[in-house]
């Protein structure tokens, strides 16, 4: 929760944005022990061209294959009032704390890289051309270094910092891992929060689904009364639980050290 605090203090941090800088430069300094590399592209949007930075932090383990936790970093470009406390917020800092553990415990986990993507919102109006830019080029990066099969799963955190946490099961996601991501909840007794209802969710997972990447996008869509949090002012800080953020920890550590075990 206190890198979340930290993460939002920077205000709203579109691409293009000093705040966006100067929220890259925290990332890289909280990483720079951590075989850190950084995927610099240009984002081509309806609003000109941007240089956007995906982070990947890589944490060895001792079993076999590679699982990539991710979430995105930048907020909404034309919200401008927008410090995304939960949608870029939480997907930001819990990451970070995930950090911690990994670096403390590699026993019976596969090697796990951490994702921070950019350029994740619509700059003009949501698209498969606007949105998604860092996933996208991240995706076809390593289609084409062929990394993309080494890959035992990639595991989307979004929105999950909402204190009435509600995690939908998202229908484009691979069948199989969001049945682990279940169970695991149920062995740490918070499945209540996870899957009371299903809906197709266009995130950062899709370009690895579409290249063939069992993935699974854990999010909260439903953020306030009808979804009226959802992109607007309202996302600030005290919509945020420190609960919230330790249950979707917990669960995909949970699943990290089941795919250890699994073939």
């Amino acid at each position: 929760m206190e890198y979340v605090r930290q993460v939002v203090a920077f205000g709203p941090r579109p691409i293009g944005s000093e705040a966006h800088k100067k929220l890259q430069a925290y990332i890289r300094e909280h990483l720079k022990n951590d075989n850190l590399e950084e995927d610099v592209s240009t984002a081509d949007t309806p609003a000109g061209k941007f240089p956007i930075t995906n982070f990947i932090a890589k944490f060895p383990g001792t079993k076999d294959g590679i699982v990539v936790i991710s979430g995105h970093y930048d907020t909404v470009y034309n919200l401008k009032s927008f410090v995304g406390a939960n949608d870029g917020g939480a997907s930001t800092g819990l990451p970070l704390e995930l950090a911690n553990v990994l670096r403390e415990h590699k026993e019976g986990r596969p090697t796990v890289w951490l994702v921070w993507f950019d350029a994740e919102e619509a700059v003009q109006q949501w698209s498969p051309t606007d949105s998604l830019y860092g996933s996208r080029h991240l995706a076809e990066k390593w289609q084409q270094e062929g990394v993309l099969p080494k890959i035992k799963a990639f595991l989307l955190l979004d929105m999950i910092g909402d204190k009435d946490l509600d995690i939908q099961r998202d229908t484009n996601s691979t069948s199989w891992l969001e049945d682990m991501v279940y169970q695991a909840a149920e062995k740490l007794g918070c499945s209540p929060h996870f899957f009371a209802t299903e809906t197709a969710i266009e995130d950062d997972h899709l370009p690895f689904v579409r290249l063939g990447v069992p993935s699974a996008d854990i999010i909260d869509l439903d953020y306030g009364p009808n979804n009226s949090w959802h992109h607007t002012s309202q996302d600030t800080l005290d919509k945020v639980s420190p609960k919230s953020l330790e249950i979707a920890g917990n669960t995909v550590l949970q699943v990290v050290w089941t795919l250890g075990i699994s073939k």
